[in-house]
Protein backbone atom coordinates (compact mmCIF):
# COMPACT_ATOMS: atom_id res chain seq x y z
CA UNK A 1 0.00 0.00 0.00
CA UNK A 2 2.87 2.35 0.74
CA UNK A 3 4.34 1.66 -2.70
CA UNK A 4 0.95 2.24 -4.33
CA UNK A 5 0.57 5.58 -2.55
CA UNK A 6 4.06 6.65 -3.62
CA UNK A 7 3.28 5.60 -7.20
CA UNK A 8 0.05 7.64 -7.25
CA UNK A 9 1.89 10.67 -5.90
CA UNK A 10 4.62 10.44 -8.54
CA UNK A 11 2.00 9.82 -11.24
CA UNK A 12 0.29 13.11 -10.33
CA UNK A 13 3.64 14.93 -10.54
CA UNK A 14 4.42 13.31 -13.90
CA UNK A 15 1.02 14.27 -15.32
CA UNK A 16 1.48 17.86 -14.13
CA UNK A 17 4.92 17.99 -15.72
CA UNK A 18 3.56 16.54 -18.96
CA UNK A 19 0.87 19.22 -19.11
CA UNK A 20 3.49 21.94 -18.59
CA UNK A 21 5.76 20.42 -21.25
CA UNK A 22 2.86 20.17 -23.73
CA UNK A 23 1.92 23.82 -23.21
CA UNK A 24 5.53 24.98 -23.51
CA UNK A 25 6.09 22.92 -26.69
CA UNK A 26 3.05 24.44 -28.41
CA UNK A 27 3.88 27.95 -27.17
CA UNK A 28 7.43 28.05 -28.54
CA UNK A 29 6.48 29.75 -31.81
CA UNK A 30 4.49 32.45 -30.03
CA UNK A 31 7.34 33.08 -27.59
CA UNK A 32 9.87 33.33 -30.42
CA UNK A 33 7.87 35.39 -32.93
CA UNK A 34 5.50 37.49 -30.82
CA UNK A 35 7.76 37.71 -27.77
CA UNK A 36 6.60 36.79 -24.30
CA UNK A 37 7.53 40.21 -22.90
CA UNK A 38 5.61 42.00 -25.65
CA UNK A 39 2.54 39.82 -25.15
CA UNK A 40 2.51 40.36 -21.38
CA UNK A 41 3.04 44.12 -21.55
CA UNK A 42 0.78 45.25 -24.43
CA UNK A 43 -2.98 45.76 -24.44
CA UNK A 44 -3.95 45.35 -28.11
CA UNK A 45 -5.57 42.01 -28.98
CA UNK A 46 -6.08 41.93 -32.76
CA UNK A 47 -5.06 38.40 -33.82
CA UNK A 48 -6.43 38.74 -37.37
CA UNK A 49 -4.66 42.01 -38.24
CA UNK A 50 -1.48 42.10 -40.30
CA UNK A 51 0.73 41.71 -38.41
CA UNK A 52 -1.25 40.19 -35.59
CA UNK A 53 -1.28 41.90 -32.21
CA UNK A 54 -1.39 39.60 -29.21
CA UNK A 55 -1.49 41.71 -26.05
CA UNK A 56 -2.40 39.42 -23.15
CA UNK A 57 -2.71 42.12 -20.50
CA UNK A 58 -6.47 42.75 -21.01
CA UNK A 59 -7.14 39.01 -20.79
CA UNK A 60 -5.14 38.66 -17.56
CA UNK A 61 -6.75 41.70 -15.95
CA UNK A 62 -10.21 40.56 -17.06
CA UNK A 63 -9.63 37.14 -15.51
CA UNK A 64 -8.44 38.71 -12.25
CA UNK A 65 -11.45 41.05 -12.10
CA UNK A 66 -13.94 38.25 -12.60
CA UNK A 67 -12.14 35.95 -10.16
CA UNK A 68 -11.88 38.70 -7.53
CA UNK A 69 -15.63 39.34 -7.65
CA UNK A 70 -16.26 35.59 -7.46
CA UNK A 71 -14.14 35.32 -4.30
CA UNK A 72 -15.94 38.27 -2.69
CA UNK A 73 -19.21 36.41 -3.26
CA UNK A 74 -18.24 32.81 -2.55
CA UNK A 75 -15.93 33.06 0.48
CA UNK A 76 -18.15 35.04 2.94
CA UNK A 77 -21.30 33.18 1.91
CA UNK A 78 -19.60 29.79 1.78
CA UNK A 79 -17.79 30.12 5.11
CA UNK A 80 -20.89 31.55 6.79
CA UNK A 81 -23.02 28.68 5.51
CA UNK A 82 -20.39 26.15 6.63
CA UNK A 83 -20.34 27.66 10.13
CA UNK A 84 -24.13 27.46 10.36
CA UNK A 85 -24.23 23.86 9.11
CA UNK A 86 -21.41 22.69 11.37
CA UNK A 87 -22.07 24.63 14.57
CA UNK A 88 -25.68 25.79 14.78
CA UNK A 89 -28.06 23.75 12.60
CA UNK A 90 -30.04 20.70 13.67
CA UNK A 91 -29.52 17.33 12.07
CA UNK A 92 -32.57 17.56 9.79
CA UNK A 93 -31.65 21.05 8.57
CA UNK A 94 -28.06 19.92 8.04
CA UNK A 95 -29.16 16.98 5.88
CA UNK A 96 -31.44 19.18 3.78
CA UNK A 97 -28.76 21.83 3.27
CA UNK A 98 -26.12 19.27 2.30
CA UNK A 99 -28.50 17.84 -0.29
CA UNK A 100 -29.09 21.31 -1.75
CA UNK A 101 -25.34 22.01 -1.84
CA UNK A 102 -24.64 18.73 -3.64
CA UNK A 103 -27.34 19.59 -6.16
CA UNK A 104 -25.84 23.06 -6.73
CA UNK A 105 -22.44 21.49 -7.40
CA UNK A 106 -23.99 19.14 -9.97
CA UNK A 107 -25.74 21.86 -12.01
CA UNK A 108 -23.90 22.41 -15.36
CA UNK A 109 -22.19 25.75 -15.76
CA UNK A 110 -24.20 26.54 -18.89
CA UNK A 111 -27.38 26.47 -16.78
CA UNK A 112 -25.89 29.05 -14.42
CA UNK A 113 -24.96 31.05 -17.51
CA UNK A 114 -28.52 30.95 -18.82
CA UNK A 115 -29.88 32.09 -15.45
CA UNK A 116 -27.35 34.92 -15.46
CA UNK A 117 -28.39 35.97 -18.97
CA UNK A 118 -32.08 35.96 -18.08
CA UNK A 119 -31.88 37.49 -14.58
CA UNK A 120 -28.55 39.05 -13.70
CA UNK A 121 -27.64 40.89 -16.91
CA UNK A 122 -30.86 42.98 -16.97
CA UNK A 123 -30.59 43.54 -13.21
CA UNK A 124 -27.01 44.85 -13.37
CA UNK A 125 -27.90 47.00 -16.39
CA UNK A 126 -30.83 48.63 -14.58
CA UNK A 127 -29.15 49.07 -11.18
CA UNK A 128 -26.00 50.72 -12.50
CA UNK A 129 -27.63 52.42 -15.53
CA UNK A 130 -25.28 50.76 -18.02
CA UNK A 131 -25.56 50.31 -21.76
CA UNK A 132 -24.95 46.58 -21.32
CA UNK A 133 -25.22 44.28 -18.32
CA UNK A 134 -22.49 42.00 -19.68
CA UNK A 135 -19.73 43.00 -17.27
CA UNK A 136 -17.02 41.54 -15.08
CA UNK A 137 -19.37 42.02 -12.13
CA UNK A 138 -22.07 39.88 -13.77
CA UNK A 139 -19.68 37.07 -14.61
CA UNK A 140 -18.01 37.26 -11.19
CA UNK A 141 -21.28 37.01 -9.28
CA UNK A 142 -22.34 33.92 -11.23
CA UNK A 143 -18.90 32.33 -10.81
CA UNK A 144 -19.08 33.10 -7.11
CA UNK A 145 -22.41 31.30 -6.85
CA UNK A 146 -20.91 28.36 -8.74
CA UNK A 147 -17.96 28.26 -6.32
CA UNK A 148 -20.08 28.37 -3.16
CA UNK A 149 -20.68 24.57 -2.95
CA UNK A 150 -16.92 23.93 -3.07
CA UNK A 151 -16.20 26.47 -0.33
CA UNK A 152 -19.03 25.20 1.88
CA UNK A 153 -18.08 21.53 1.55
CA UNK A 154 -14.37 21.94 2.32
CA UNK A 155 -14.95 24.52 5.08
CA UNK A 156 -17.56 22.36 6.76
CA UNK A 157 -15.19 19.39 6.71
CA UNK A 158 -12.47 21.56 8.30
CA UNK A 159 -14.84 22.76 11.04
CA UNK A 160 -16.06 19.21 11.66
CA UNK A 161 -12.44 18.06 12.10
CA UNK A 162 -11.84 20.45 15.02
CA UNK A 163 -11.63 18.30 18.19
CA UNK A 164 -14.74 18.40 20.37
CA UNK A 165 -12.49 18.89 23.42
CA UNK A 166 -11.72 22.43 22.26
CA UNK A 167 -15.43 23.26 22.15
CA UNK A 168 -16.08 21.70 25.56
CA UNK A 169 -13.09 23.50 27.07
CA UNK A 170 -14.34 26.82 25.72
CA UNK A 171 -17.83 26.19 27.07
CA UNK A 172 -16.35 25.27 30.47
CA UNK A 173 -14.68 28.69 30.56
CA UNK A 174 -18.08 30.36 30.16
CA UNK A 175 -18.09 31.16 26.43
CA UNK A 176 -21.34 30.99 24.50
CA UNK A 177 -21.64 28.84 21.39
CA UNK A 178 -21.08 31.88 19.16
CA UNK A 179 -18.04 32.99 21.18
CA UNK A 180 -16.65 29.46 20.96
CA UNK A 181 -17.19 29.48 17.22
CA UNK A 182 -15.34 32.67 16.36
CA UNK A 183 -12.71 32.50 19.12
CA UNK A 184 -11.85 28.79 19.02
CA UNK A 185 -13.39 26.79 16.20
CA UNK A 186 -12.78 29.18 13.29
CA UNK A 187 -9.10 29.81 14.17
CA UNK A 188 -8.53 26.08 14.62
CA UNK A 189 -10.08 25.37 11.21
CA UNK A 190 -8.36 28.34 9.55
CA UNK A 191 -6.04 26.27 7.35
CA UNK A 192 -8.92 24.21 6.00
CA UNK A 193 -11.03 27.30 5.35
CA UNK A 194 -8.11 28.90 3.53
CA UNK A 195 -7.74 25.76 1.42
CA UNK A 196 -11.47 25.93 0.63
CA UNK A 197 -11.04 29.53 -0.54
CA UNK A 198 -8.16 28.52 -2.81
CA UNK A 199 -10.21 25.68 -4.30
CA UNK A 200 -13.04 28.13 -4.88
CA UNK A 201 -10.56 30.45 -6.61
CA UNK A 202 -9.43 27.59 -8.83
CA UNK A 203 -13.03 26.80 -9.67
CA UNK A 204 -13.65 30.41 -10.68
CA UNK A 205 -10.47 31.17 -12.63
CA UNK A 206 -10.79 28.01 -14.73
CA UNK A 207 -14.45 28.43 -15.72
CA UNK A 208 -15.19 28.97 -19.40
CA UNK A 209 -18.81 28.69 -20.47
CA UNK A 210 -20.37 31.08 -17.97
CA UNK A 211 -17.83 33.84 -18.64
CA UNK A 212 -18.36 33.49 -22.39
CA UNK A 213 -22.08 34.08 -21.87
CA UNK A 214 -21.93 36.88 -19.30
CA UNK A 215 -18.83 39.09 -19.52
CA UNK A 216 -19.27 40.60 -22.99
CA UNK A 217 -15.95 39.23 -24.34
CA UNK A 218 -14.43 42.64 -25.03
CA UNK A 219 -10.65 42.28 -25.24
CA UNK A 220 -9.92 45.76 -23.90
CA UNK A 221 -8.37 47.01 -20.67
CA UNK A 222 -11.21 47.40 -18.15
CA UNK A 223 -11.23 50.36 -15.77
CA UNK A 224 -13.73 48.76 -13.36
CA UNK A 225 -15.83 45.64 -12.84
CA UNK A 226 -18.75 47.44 -14.52
CA UNK A 227 -17.15 47.09 -17.95
CA UNK A 228 -17.12 44.20 -20.39
CA UNK A 229 -14.05 41.99 -20.20
CA UNK A 230 -12.59 38.91 -21.83
CA UNK A 231 -10.92 36.22 -19.75
CA UNK A 232 -8.07 33.91 -20.72
CA UNK A 233 -10.27 30.81 -20.65
CA UNK A 234 -12.95 32.58 -22.71
CA UNK A 235 -10.39 33.59 -25.33
CA UNK A 236 -9.11 30.04 -25.74
CA UNK A 237 -12.62 28.61 -26.01
CA UNK A 238 -13.87 31.28 -28.42
CA UNK A 239 -10.93 31.26 -30.84
CA UNK A 240 -9.32 27.81 -30.77
CA UNK A 241 -11.86 26.33 -33.19
CA UNK A 242 -11.18 29.04 -35.81
CA UNK A 243 -7.38 29.10 -35.97
CA UNK A 244 -5.01 27.24 -38.30
CA UNK A 245 -3.36 24.39 -36.45
CA UNK A 246 0.34 25.10 -36.05
CA UNK A 247 -0.02 28.78 -36.95
CA UNK A 248 1.06 31.76 -34.86
CA UNK A 249 -2.43 32.46 -33.54
CA UNK A 250 -2.73 28.79 -32.56
CA UNK A 251 0.56 29.00 -30.68
CA UNK A 252 -0.46 32.24 -28.95
CA UNK A 253 -3.58 30.55 -27.57
CA UNK A 254 -1.37 27.86 -26.08
CA UNK A 255 0.76 30.66 -24.62
CA UNK A 256 -2.41 32.02 -23.00
CA UNK A 257 -2.99 28.58 -21.53
CA UNK A 258 0.61 28.50 -20.30
CA UNK A 259 0.19 31.88 -18.56
CA UNK A 260 -3.01 30.63 -16.94
CA UNK A 261 -1.20 27.45 -15.86
CA UNK A 262 1.63 29.48 -14.30
CA UNK A 263 -0.77 31.83 -12.48
CA UNK A 264 -2.76 28.91 -11.08
CA UNK A 265 0.41 27.06 -10.08
CA UNK A 266 1.78 30.16 -8.33
CA UNK A 267 -1.47 30.72 -6.42
CA UNK A 268 -1.59 27.11 -5.25
CA UNK A 269 2.08 27.18 -4.27
CA UNK A 270 1.56 30.34 -2.23
CA UNK A 271 -1.49 28.75 -0.60
CA UNK A 272 0.52 25.65 0.32
CA UNK A 273 3.25 27.80 1.89
CA UNK A 274 0.69 29.71 3.95
CA UNK A 275 -1.00 26.48 5.07
CA UNK A 276 2.32 24.91 6.07
CA UNK A 277 3.24 27.98 8.10
CA UNK A 278 -0.12 27.87 9.84
CA UNK A 279 0.27 24.15 10.60
CA UNK A 280 3.66 24.82 12.20
CA UNK A 281 2.16 27.61 14.31
CA UNK A 282 -0.58 25.34 15.57
CA UNK A 283 1.92 22.55 16.35
CA UNK A 284 3.70 24.93 18.73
Amino acid sequence: MRGLIYACGWLAIIILGAIAAFLIHNSVRAIQEAGIGTMLSTTAWYPTSSPGKFGLLPLIVGSLYVTGVALLVSVPVGVGAAVFISEFSGRRVKDVMKTIIEFMAAVPSVVYGLIGVAVLIPLVKDIFALDSGMTALTGGVVLGIMSIPTVITISEDALHAVPADLRRGSAALGNTRWQTTYKVTLPAAGSGIFAASMLGLGRAIGETMAVLMLTGNAAVMPASVLESVRTMTGTIAAEMGEVVQGGLHYSVLFAVGLVLFIITFAINLAADLVLERQRKRWRR
